[in-house]
């Protein structure tokens, strides 16, 4: 748990009847959330907000374990002990629901809170970066076209880019970043580099992941864990690292960092709500309808999250990109008529 969770869900927990699970009394009187880093400050924002309006509400306890690992924990079951909402940077995976729905969690709301973007970024002083998907393929990837990965400076993988050693700073394996990372950056390199993947996704879609989204374990792609300010950090000791984080925090700390263009196209609030930037991607929160009821103020803070969304509120000012208007709506008619979710649509 970061220190803002550990701040934000000083409380502890009441009661003795599990309502979630079809008793009375909830045991438990405050918000739980899990997951995104990314979507961590948007949902600590609303929490902020829902304890300032309520002076009886009890400081909601926001972690920030990353999109994999919290789809695990949401996805253990309903009651008291397992928490509220999922926060995702990616949507949701169909073996995902599965599981939710192996635990009793087949009644999940999926409501788009805006879009993100995967920011590259460097120093200040650093080398001034212009990179393609193709480029973050040949550096990260462990086998890019099938062969150890032997690259060392960037010139080794395109001779236009400066001679700087290569590294790279970013999400671990159980973050949603690191998942939009491989779909949206790394496959469309790979597929570009080497036309046999195309193909190979649907014949033998474990052998593409492992051509494609494998990344590099040689130290040169640098799991910085679900803490992306000390991303930020280290790329203010070393000028010559790139740093992979939400848009948000590059928004944050633009006074110390520059976004790297990508295909030509820098981050930009602009670029990503116009699908411009290529690793533009919505974000998520996940909560359990049968925890609606169950836990006191869960459906304040989901309309707390709907009035605050839009592209003049405040979630923006934070970092957030505003959705376009139908998805709002359509967000906003699902947190109104808690609509579930439809597992058909998930891959």
């Amino acid at each position: 748990m970061t220190a803002l969770g550990i701040a934000l869900g000083g409380s502890v927990l009441s009661g003795c009847v599990d309502q979630a699970n079809g008793g009375g009394a909830g045991s438990r009187d405050q918000i739980t959330a899990v997951g995104s880093s990314t979507v961590y400050p948007f949902t600590t924002m609303i929490a902020e907000q829902l304890v300032a309006n309520d002076p009886d509400a009890k400081a909601p306890v926001i972690e920030s374990t990353g999109t994999g690992a919290g789809m695990k924990l949401f996805c253990a079951g309903v009651g008291a002990a397992h928490p509220d909402i999922e926060d995702a940077s990616r949507r949701m995976k169909a073996s995902e629901y599965a599981q939710c729905a192996k635990n009793g969690v087949s009644q999940i709301l999926e409501i788009q809170v805006g879009i993100d973007g995967i920011a590259f970024a460097e120093a200040k002083n650093g080398a001034k970066m212009a990179l393609t998907p193709t480029d973050l393929y040949r550096a990260l990837a462990a086998n890019p076209g099938g062969k150890p990965n032997a690259a060392r400076v960037w010139r080794d993988v395109n001779p236009a880019l400066p001679a700087v050693p290569i590294q790279v700073y970013g999400p671990p394996a159980t973050s949603g970043t690191r998942d939009a990372l491989a779909e949206l950056i790394l496959t469309k390199g790979c597929e570009a580099f080497d036309p046999s993947a195309t193909p190979l996704a649907k014949s033998d879609p474990e052998a593409h992941k492992a051509l494609c989204t494998r990344v590099r374990e040689d130290g040169v792609y640098v799991d910085a864990g679900e803490n992306d300010n000390l991303i930020v950090q280290k790329l203010q000791s070393n000028p010559n690292a790139i740093g992979v984080f939400g848009y948000s925090y590059l928004e944050e700390n633009k006074d110390s960092v520059n976004g790297v263009r990508i295909s030509g196209v820098a981050p930009t609030y602009a670029t990503i709500a116009d699908n411009q930037y290529p690793g533009s991607r919505p974000l998520y929160i996940y909560v359990k309808k049968a925890h609606l009821s169950a836990i006191p103020r869960l459906r304040n803070l989901l309309k707390l999250y709907a009035a605050n969304w839009s592209a003049t509120g405040p979630l923006v000012k934070r970092g957030l990109i505003a959705a376009p208007a139908d998805v709002q709506a359509r967000s906003a008619a699902i947190v109104k008529a808690e609509t579930v979710l439809d597992p058909a649509v998930l891959k």
